[in-house]
Formats: structure tokens, sequence, C-alpha cells
């Protein structure tokens, strides 16, 4: 892949490429081989209902873009390249997944080295698709067309001959390689290696940067970069030596991180030798620490091996999430990734009680019907019920060490391919052989196929009593403020929060909210003892805390809740509280303060605010201009605070679900 950046109107077409797969699963494959496939075995051809295009029908050899930015208009256009070869005789068509955002100006072929050097103009038509994209059906010329005979395409849209990006202006982009051109002012950049296409990802503006490490750099504005180093200077550089200690070379070359301003809608995203985070996250080391490490995992897992389906997200955010996990346990110790752990399950039996235990969305294989968008099913269980089975899987070995030995090898094997779940298990049982021999997946209550496509909670859970030092003190404090409506204060002495750490005290508020309303006194008291100390702590802690004054309808703090709101405009940090003032008695106050700063918001959050904030099936007219959809991308860890079950709206049917609910947990753009 190649891109060039220059300047100017509209936004990006990205085809929805195939990696090589290792091996497609079955439409309706129920029971899980005793072995793997041998070499030449026949595989049924891989379905994904969420792309319109025809991507089995060809191989993608290489991509080009070319941008050009605007930043008076905010647009971007240009012109890609498509190196494809046709892998069958009588395709007549190629078939892209497109937005309607985008505005096509002409779509040519070459064919090189078959006598047709110059490039002939080709018709084309754009379909309805979802809601969230288009199918672009582009006509190709029969005669040049032939099984393994290189063709290019080439779409432009609405492209100038201005100037290139403006002075002052970086850009940024998920490639190994990069060069700049001062006198062109044009960015070039490569990527050596094969990637999906959601992970292609570009950033521009006023960025300066300092390196944190032999293969890493910071870049974010200059007035949060030097934060940003405060917080990372050293520690990604000794992040990455533990991974490749568990799991094998980092295979990307560079691995930096960009901040992005706090209205970006996604907390992080994993994007190949660069990896994109919100800088709300600065406020908490905690939950920085976590967010870049989870990133950092999916350097093995997600990015150098995908998932081939969005209906197993669970191969890309559970094994990332073990990942995660181990990373922190050679890093930080048990005890620490136990108390995050704890936090993060949780949560995951909190989305269970809000959809029931029944709900088709708690399966780690969902299915989509045609036409539900991927990212409205982004979920903890993609993550935490994922995390349990890898988990499960680990504890089958009965020793961690081999596990991360497999891990290492199964990178090895796929590494640069997507994959499905079968794949996986293949290789599992094929690398224990003495497992399969027991069969371990057909055990009965822990079978496989019941862990992928069975709803309700894990199957099994790790031990997690390495963080009781940690977990049980929070326990014993939510009992005392619980067991009585005014607990004796000197009792209450013996806990002292400003000690404890931002999971402790995430985890003491999240099982209040729990339990929430509480009686009137008790919110008194609690506002009495720790208000004042959550002031002054990072926005993990007080959004829960703002969480609790209003679903407490606890008028004294209300102020509170006006000023964080006008100060944030992440996602994380404002759609759990709207939702919880909508859901109360203070709708009034949400409609008021989103007024007030609805300018600040970005586009999408702003669609979603409207949404619930009136309750209206789309968004209303007066945005700035259409927010881009996107393929989903893998989101952030992040923990977000419980949310009632009273805001679900309907939406994503297909999953039994509620678009509310299903972005309780993770930060993803709507």
């Amino acid at each position: 892949m190649m891109a060039e950046l220059h300047q100017t109107p509209t936004s990006l077409c990205c085809c929805r490429k195939s990696l090589p797969i290792s091996g497609a699963r079955c439409v309706g494959y129920s029971t899980w081989p005793s072995a793997a496939p041998g070499p030449g075995s026949p595989r049924c051809p891989l379905v994904d209902v969420a792309s319109a295009s025809n991507f089995s029908c060809f191989q993608l050899r290489h991509f080009h873009l070319d941008l050009r930015l605007n930043f008076a208009v905010k647009e971007m256009s240009g012109w890609l390249v498509l190196d494809l070869i046709p892998v069958q005789a009588g395709i007549h068509t190629l078939v892209l997944d497109s937005h309607p955002s985008l505005l096509i100006h002409s779509i040519d072929c070459k064919v090189p080295g078959a006598g047709q050097e110059e490039p002939v103009s080709l018709t084309y038509r754009i379909d309805p698709f979802t809601d969230y994209g288009s199918s672009l059906n582009i006509s190709l010329p029969t005669a040049a067309v032939k099984p393994g005979r290189l063709i290019q395409i080439t779409i432009r849209y609405i492209t100038t001959d201005g100037p290139a990006v403006p002075d002052g202006v970086t850009v940024l982009m998920s490639a190994s390689r990069s060069s700049y051109s001062k006198q062109d002012r044009v960015f070039q950049f490569s990527m050596e290696f094969p990637v999906p296409s959601y992970l292609v990802a570009l950033v521009a503006g006023e960025l300066q940067h300092v390196d944190v490490g032999p293969r890493s750099r910071v870049w974010a504005e200059p007035c949060l970069l030097s934060c940003a180093v405060k917080k990372l200077g050293g520690s990604v550089e000794r992040w990455l030596g533990v991974a490749e200690e568990l799991f094998g070379p980092y295979l990307w070359g560079r691995c930096d991180i960009v901040f992005l301003p706090p209205s970006f809608p996604i907390v992080a995203m994993e994007n190949p030798c660069l990896t994109f985070i919100i800088a709300s996250i600065l406020e908490s080391s905690e939950f920085l620490l976590i967010d870049v490490i989870h990133e950092i995992a999916h350097g093995w897992f997600g990015n150098a091996v995908t998932n081939a389906t969005w209906e197993e997200m669970w191969l890309s955010e559970g094994l990332a999430t073990y990942a995660q996990r181990r990373i922190t346990t050679e890093a930080y110790g048990e005890a620490f990734t136990c108390l995050e752990t704890v936090v993060r399950l949780d949560a995951l039996h909190r989305q269970l009680r809000l959809l029931g235990d029944n709900n088709p969305m708690s399966k780690l294989q969902v299915k989509f019907e045609p036409g539900v968008n991927p990212s409205t099913l982004m979920n903890l269980f993609t993550y935490e019920k994922g995390f349990c089975f890898v988990s499960y899987l680990s504890q089958l070995c009965g020793d961690v060490r081999r596990f991360d030995c497999f891990l290492r090898d199964y990178i090895s094997q796929f590494k640069f391919k997507s994959v499905v779940a079968q794949d996986l298990i293949d290789y599992f049982l094929g690398y224990f052989p003495e497992l399969q021999g027991a069969a371990v997946a057909q055990k009965e209550g822990l079978e496989f196929e019941r862990w992928l496509s069975g709803c309700g909670p894990p199957l099994y859970e790790p031990d997690l009593s390495a963080g009781g030092t940690l977990i049980q003190p929070v326990q014993d404090l939510c009992d005392l403020w619980r067991s009585i409506e005014s607990p004796d204060l000197q009792t209450l002495t013996t806990f002292d929060l400003s000690a404890w750490s931002t999971f402790q005290i995430v985890l003491f508020l999240d099982r209040m909210l729990d339990h929430s309303p509480l009686p009137h006194d008790v919110m008194v008291s609690l506002s009495g003892c720790y208000s004042t100390l959550f002031d002054g702590l990072n926005a993990e802690v007080q959004i829960r805390w703002l969480q609790m004054v209003v679903r407490n309808t606890f008028y004294p703090d209300l102020p509170r809740v006006r000023a964080f709101l006008h100060k944030h405009t992440s996602r994380m940090y404002t759609l759990p509280l709207y939702e919880d003032l909508v859901a109360g008695v203070m709708k009034c106050v949400a409609v008021e303060i989103f007024y007030q700063t609805q300018r600040r918001l970005h586009p999408n959050l702003r669609r979603t605010l409207q949404q619930i904030l009136f309750q209206t099936s789309s968004a209303p007219a007066n945005q700035n201009g259409p927010a881009l959809s996107t393929l989903p991308p893998s989101p952030s860890p992040s923990t977000q605070p419980p949310q009632p079950a009273a805001t679900a709206t309907a939406s994503a049917a297909a999953a039994g679900t509620t678009t509310a609910i299903a972005l309780r947990d993770v930060n993803v753009s709507a």
C-alpha cells in the first residue's frame, strides 16, 4: 500500500480488502473437525454480510491512495489505484464498498503488459446497501479481464491542481515508511505489509513529536505534548519488550502514538505503526496504561492476524485483551491485573443484566443480518467473554508459559492473514495433541461450540484471587455503605480513598451505582465524605460520582454535572451522563447543556445526543456536513460506567439489542 498526501472535496473510498485466508468457515458449519484440514483441503467461500463487495473474486495486490487536503472547507479529494488479479473467469463487475459522501469523478482501467497501456474509461453505478454505506458497481472490460492477469482500476473523486498540504500542517499515516518533500509540500507513505482496509488511517494537523524510545515517538498538539511525554516516556519500549518476550518479534517496526483532540469519537485505535488515542485519556495514568498496552497487543492480535469477518471480532479483541493482561501481569504484577479484570468483568455482568442471558448479542459468534451496521454490535462480550474463552484455553494447557509459546507460534503461522475461529481451534488442537485426544472440545458444559455459539455469561472465568488485597477493601467499603442508612464516620476513616488507585475507586463507585438509587441521607454522607476528593481526581472517577448524583437526584452536586459536561466533549465522558439525565427527572437540564455545548461536539456524538434527547429515529438536519461512517474499528477497552436500562432505544434488531446498550462499555464511532 502506498499513499501520497497533497491538498482538497470528499472522503475516502475504501476497498474492502480480504487478506489471504488460511481457512474460511462454511456457512452452517456446526461441528469442529477432529484434526485440522491438510494442505489443499477444500474450503467454503467466506461470506461477509457486512460488505457489499465481491472481494472473493479478486486478489488485491497493491493499493495506492493519493489525497489532497482542504482545511478551509474540511474536505479531502484525490484518487486511488487498485492493482487487482481476477481469480476466476466470467467476472464482469467489480463491486466495492463506498459511502454516500463520496463524489466520484471518473473510473478507468489499465491492463499492464497486455497491449492496453492507455486507460479505458469505465461505467459505474452506485446502489444503496445499508445505512452505513453504498455499493459501487464498476463494469469491467470483458476482453481484458482474465484470471491471473493484473488490472489497474483508478477511481478519481473531484480533485484539483491546487496546492499541497498547507504550511504548518503535519500529516501522519499508519504506514511503515514515510517521506516529506518540503518544496512540493507532499507527504508520501508506504506500507510494506498487507493490512485490511479498516487499519488504513491518517491524521493531519499542527502536530509536534518527541521520541520516547528507540522505535516509539509521541505526536500531539503543542499544548498536549509535554503531558503526553511525561505520561509515556520510557514505558512504551518496556511494554514492547515484554510483549516480544511473550509473543515473538514486533512486526511493524515503528510503534508511534498520536494524541487526538478530546472531541474525537473513538478512545483508541490500533492502526499499524501509529496508534491513535484520544487526549482525554491522559487524565488517568492507569486507564492510559491499559489503553496503550491493549493497542500494543493488537500489533500481534488483530493487526498481524485479523478476524476475517466482523461476526468474530473476539478473535481480535478477546486475544488482544488476554495479551494485554499477560503484559500487565509481567510488568506490574498479578494483583494489578486482577483488579483491572474484576472492573471489566463486573461491567460484562452488568451488561448481561441489561440484555438478558438469552440475548444473541452475547454470543462470541454473532450472526449478522444483511444491513446491520457492525459498529452497533460492538460490546464487552467480544472483549471479556472472548478473554475468558482464551483464558480457558490457557487453563487447559496447565501452564501459562506453554500457552505463551502456542500464541507465539500461532502468530508465526497466520501472520498477515485473516482467520476464522476454526483456524484458531484447529491450530490449538493440533498444537496440543494430548488435549485433542482427551476430547476437550466436547467436554460437557464447556464445549467449544457452546463457547462460540451459546448466549449468556462466560462458561469459565479465571481465578482472580491474587487481586484480593486490592479488591477486598473495596467490597468491604461498599458493604459498609449499604448495610446501614448512615455509616459510622469513625469506621469510615479506616478507609483512606486518597491512597487508593484509580481502579479501586472506580470499582467502588461502579458497585455503588449498581445499588442506586440510595437513601438521601446516604447520598448526603457520601457527598460530604468524598465529593471534594473526587473533584481533584481524574475524569474516570468524576463521571462515576456524577452519575450517582444524577441517578439519585442529588441536587446539591448538580452544578458539578454542568461543569463536567461543559468541560468534556468526548463520547466516553458525555454520553453516560446524558443518558442518565434523560432517564431521570433532569431531561431539561440535559437539553440546556446540550444547546450550550453542541458546537464543540463531534458531529457523530452530536447526532447521537440529539437522538437521545429528542427521541428521533434519525439525526436532525442541523449538522455541519455529513459525518463519515467507516468499517468499525476495534475500540479501546476503556471501561465505562454502568448505564440504566431505561435509556434503551430500538436498533440493531438482528442482534436483539440496542445501540445504546451496545455502546455502553465500548467506545466506537456511532
